[in-house]
């Protein structure tokens, strides 16, 4: 069962917090913007609101395959607006999308745009806990035919001419072109060769007594801490959800 995160907020210097403006009507109204970069960034959404892919008369002074930073800089946006777009609309946790094609921003935003609806937020999530993600996969897998095998153990992950091609357990082989698992498998089963270290995920709990100010006392909210901010290599995002 899924429901919708009520909001998404960002993080303006660290100090105060915001709600994520995604519309042209919602930058005009925005106190995440000055004045006149309301309008500016207006202008912006507008056209990526009216960006059609396979249409060229749609893209207006926007070269798709152009850096992102480009088009961004056509709108003479500012940087913390820079900032809650690629981050908090677009959610990358780094600002590498400033050197990718502008497409691939573009995408993004809309797809934070298509997924509002009526809804106050593009998000949902399942109302019983990250359990339910799985339990949902499960359901499609089976209805496309997929096959579960529970309760088994993987004793070895088997290879042919350098390529996957099943998995041996107790109960004997299943055969597969890909395998998705968690690390410390492969490593199980003699593969640490294969298993390569790209970065560590941090997470906290934190249980507070009050709503976080700033956030419209929602009970349930995204907020975006950007890279820029933290002066790290990646942002930060909290998620909270209070307890009714």
């Amino acid at each position: 069962m899924l429901q919708n995160k009520e909001g998404g907020f960002f993080s303006k210097g660290g100090l105060k917090i915001f709600k994520v403006p995604v519309t042209p009507k919602e930058a005009l109204s925005s106190d995440l913007m000055g004045l006149f970069e309301k309008r500016r960034c207006q202008k912006f959404l507008e056209a990526i609101q009216n960006f059609e892919e396979n249409n060229p008369k749609t893209h207006g002074d926007i070269k798709p395959n152009a850096p992102a930073k480009d088009m961004l800089k056509k709108y003479d946006l500012e940087d913390n607006t820079i900032d809650f777009i690629g981050h908090a609309v677009a959610l990358y946790t780094n600002d590498s999308f400033m050197e990718r094609p502008a497409i691939e921003l573009i995408r993004k935003i809309q797809l934070y745009m298509d997924s509002m609806g009526n809804n106050p937020s593009p998000f949902i999530y399942p109302i019983f806990g990250l359990g339910g993600i799985p339990e949902g996969f499960s359901r499609i897998s089976a209805v496309n035919g997929g096959t579960f095998m529970l309760n088994n153990d993987i004793n070895e992950i088997l290879y042919e001419n350098g390529k996957v091609v099943g998995v041996k357990g107790p109960e004997g082989i299943a055969k597969c072109s890909t395998v998705i698992c968690d690390p410390t498998y492969a490593i199980r089963c003699g593969l640490k060769e294969r298993v390569k270290f790209v970065e560590r995920i941090i997470r906290c709990i934190c249980i507070l007594d009050h709503p976080i100010p700033g956030t419209e006392n929602l009970p349930s909210v995204q907020i975006i801490l950007p890279q820029r901010q933290l002066n790290r290599k990646n942002g930060k995002c909290i998620f909270t959800q209070t307890s009714m």
